[in-house]
């Protein structure tokens, strides 16, 4: 599908949101090290959390809204909406869950399974339906204004740890989504991210039980203001 805005940085976020899912399952269905200890020590888990909650609450509280106005009197584009909203709604109850179960020392392989594949299920599904069918949406009726206010709300939300979240959006990613990324950077932050941040963020390993968040030099004000976040 072809959009008139960017959405570059919007599906960035979704594909890391997915590998990270994907990373989540293939700890609990991995022999040898307890998955619990794991995904309750390692930074992965806590970051995977927090960006999400980011992506959603800036859609929630600054683009969603502003879209909803916009579709008045198109009940079936509305109903998209609600979805939407409904989507993101019940994501937090199956964390909550998620974090309860690795918590409890009864809590064995099965149960963390279920729960997993709860989550690739409804937070896959979700990601696959905003692409499909709520993006069009948005790219219609938002304005460049209301974009660049979802960017600065993403990048408020974010703060001083773009040199963080850039290297872990990007992880994994391929050579021409990192570049429709890293292109817009200026070029001293692009330097700081491909020889300070990434390498800083690939010896961390933040799947590694005990792996401490901080994988990297805080950017600068100057810096953090002028990384891109997932608002496209």
């Amino acid at each position: 599908m072809a959009f008139k805005n960017d959405m570059t940085m919007m599906f960035a976020m979704h594909d890391a949101l997915r590998r990270e899912l994907e990373r989540i399952a293939r700890i609990t269905e991995r022999g040898g090290d307890d998955p619990r200890v794991i995904l309750r020590t390692a930074a992965g888990w806590g970051m995977f959390k927090r960006y999400l909650h980011v992506h959603h609450g800036a859609e929630d509280e600054i683009l969603m809204p502003e879209v909803r106005k916009a579709l008045a009197g198109r009940p079936d584009d509305l109903a998209v909406i609600d979805a939407m909203e409904a989507e993101h709604a019940a994501v937090d109850p199956g964390i909550a869950f998620f974090d309860a179960a690795i918590a409890d020392p009864e809590s064995g392989p099965d149960k963390l399974a279920m729960i997993v594949d709860r989550l690739l299920t409804g937070l896959g599904g979700h990601l696959k339906h905003e692409e499909d069918e709520a993006l069009a949406l948005v790219d219609e009726v938002a304005s460049p204004e209301l974009l660049a206010r979802f960017g600065a709300e993403h990048s408020i939300r974010i703060g001083a740890e773009g040199s963080v979240f850039l290297p872990w959006l990007l992880d994994g990613a391929d050579a021409a989504a990192v570049a429709a990324v890293t292109g817009r950077l200026p070029a001293p932050v692009r330097a700081a991210f491909a020889t300070i941040w990434v390498p800083a963020y690939v010896g961390s390993d933040i799947w590694a039980p005990g792996a401490a968040p901080g994988v990297a030099p805080a950017a600068t004000p100057g810096q953090a203001a002028a990384a891109p976040t997932a608002a496209g």
